[in-house]
């Protein structure tokens, strides 16, 4: 029996981002890896990374107790480009999941931290895909296996994968798999890897079961408990909306910030070169809009939100570090432009609205492969977020039609006197031109609009036409069919009277 050392407990809400990306680089993570970060827009480690990436990079276990969204694939990931040889093409890395949706969620995690790292290769493998091009992505030399447990005990029974060369093992949601009946599963996988390695395991849950597997595949692991509480403004009205591409995310948030009634509002982006050129796109469209970022100043940044605070602004495209301790009451709504990488920043997010006991909305842009994460945000804040459609091209011309109705009854009430030079111009053009007043008010209205629709050019979303969080949360299948197949086996190998494998 192992000896979990160092028992960390940390409070996730508690410990806010560091400032910059400069902590991953006091980490020891290679500089290719860091620049990948900058891109993604990573401005700081959540606490599982802080305190998990340097115990993986000096090669000890580890055992995590996190829940979905706290930033865990960076944790492991990170120490796993860190720590590879890259001159050799032979699985180094070996990442156990429940399902094949968090497989490729995973390897995808990979290709984007190592984007700059050269010839670096993962594969998913998973139930339900083609096992030749499985085996063609492996005979090229994959460094990182992320495998769903049916599969890769397929494949080893087969031999058709090598892990010899084997440096590091994570278990990933473990506590699901155990409810998802592949626990046999995975102590069969791991009782074949007789090599030393490194072995990492993250649950959100520490159940008899996952803490017997802790005591018999860990060695002298360090534990850590990220304690991640739900602290959501119940004030505040959520949704989503499901976008296809970055290009119709401008559009519909255009429409959105067209209809809906709002004083202030605040846009997430990613990173600061997207909250800058955001920024920009929407001055060019007339909304009083500004930029701010981590790489302004404290004095520019405290006149920018003192003009939001004042309403010389109405629009701020922020990022997650940079609008941190926020507190303007006239902001109304929150727009996820780019859904979080943790559960706990959306939970910040949105609560820069629905301040002083008012009411706020908050609207999230998710484009299909990021469903796994707005399911990460529900089971986090413990209740579902509705779907809402982008408005209509209809709904926005009933939005205009009543703005101006009010603009025009204002006008005529407190600017009588100064519409006079107007009314001549009006007069002038019915009587030279033979027209009514009617058609001259209509014509104007019309040339109005026609201006306004040059700057938004609003055309048809595409469609959605299956629901992806339904697709999203589907179990592996195939997984399951071979698991049930590998029982039957041992059943009936048990029932010959053949001695039974005590994993």
């Amino acid at each position: 029996m192992i000896e979990v050392t160092e028992a960390i407990e940390v409070t996730e809400i508690n410990l806010p981002l560091s400032n910059n990306i400069s902590l991953f680089s006091r980490l020891g993570l290679e500089k290719e890896i860091l620049s990948a970060l900058s891109d993604l827009g990573y401005e700081g480690a959540t606490p599982i990374q802080e305190q998990g990436i340097p115990i993986l990079l000096n090669g000890q276990d580890l055992l995590a107790q996190a829940k979905t969204g706290t930033g865990k694939t960076a944790t492991f990931a990170l120490p796993i480009l860190s720590r590879l040889n890259h001159e050799l093409r032979a699985p180094q890395a070996l990442i156990l999941v429940p399902t094949r949706e968090l497989a490729i969620q995973v390897a995808e995690a990979f290709q984007s931290y190592a984007k700059h790292v050269r010839g670096f290769s993962v594969t998913p493998i998973y139930g339900g895909q083609d096992f030749g091009s499985q085996l063609r992505s492996l005979k090229r030399g994959s460094q990182v296996i992320v495998g769903t447990p049916g599969r890769l005990m397929d494949h080893m029974r087969r031999k058709t994968i090598s892990l010899n060369a084997l440096k590091m093992v994570v278990l990933d949601e473990a506590d699901e798999m155990l409810k998802m009946g592949f626990i046999d599963d995975v102590e069969w996988i791991l009782g074949q890897l007789t090599l030393p390695h490194q072995t990492a395991l993250f649950s959100a849950t520490l159940s008899a079961s996952i803490q017997k597997i802790a005591q018999r595949y860990l060695k002298d692991a360090h534990k850590i408990h990220i304690k991640s509480h739900t602290n959501t403004v119940e004030a505040t009205e959520q949704c989503y909306v499901t976008v296809m591409n970055r290009h119709q995310k401008l559009e519909v948030l255009t429409r959105f910030l067209e209809t809906e009634e709002n004083q202030a509002v605040i846009i997430f982006t990613r990173t600061k070169t997207e909250s800058m050129e955001l920024a920009e796109k929407l001055q060019a469209r007339g909304y009083n809009a500004a930029a701010l970022n981590g790489d302004m100043s404290q004095a520019a940044r405290e006149k920018t939100i003192n003009r939001l605070k004042k309403g010389e602004l109405d629009i701020l495209i922020a990022t997650d570090v940079a609008a941190r301790g926020i507190d303007v009451e006239r902001v109304s709504h929150v727009i996820n432009y780019d859904i979080p990488h943790d559960v706990d920043s959306y939970v910040h997010r949105i609560g820069r609205t629905g301040r002083a006991g008012r009411a706020g909305k908050a609207i999230l842009f998710v484009v299909p492969r990021e469903m796994r994460l707005l399911k990460d945000i529900e089971h986090h804040i413990r209740k579902s977020i509705k779907r809402v459609e982008p408005p209509s091209v209809a709904e926005i011309r009933e939005k205009r039609t009543v703005l101006l109705t009010k603009k025009v009854s204002s006008v005529i009430r407190e600017k009588g006197k100064q519409l006079k030079p107007y009314l001549e111009i009006v007069l002038n053009l019915t009587e030279t031109n033979a027209l009514s007043a009617k058609d001259v008010a209509a014509a104007l209205i019309y040339l109005s609009e026609e201006q306004q629709n040059s700057a938004t050019e609003f055309s048809s979303p595409a469609p959605i036409e299956k629901s992806q969080k339904e697709y999203g949360s589907r179990r592996d299948s195939k997984d399951h069919q071979d698991r049930n197949r590998h029982r039957k086996s041992r059943f009936k190998k048990r029932k010959e009277g053949r001695p039974r494998r005590d994993f």
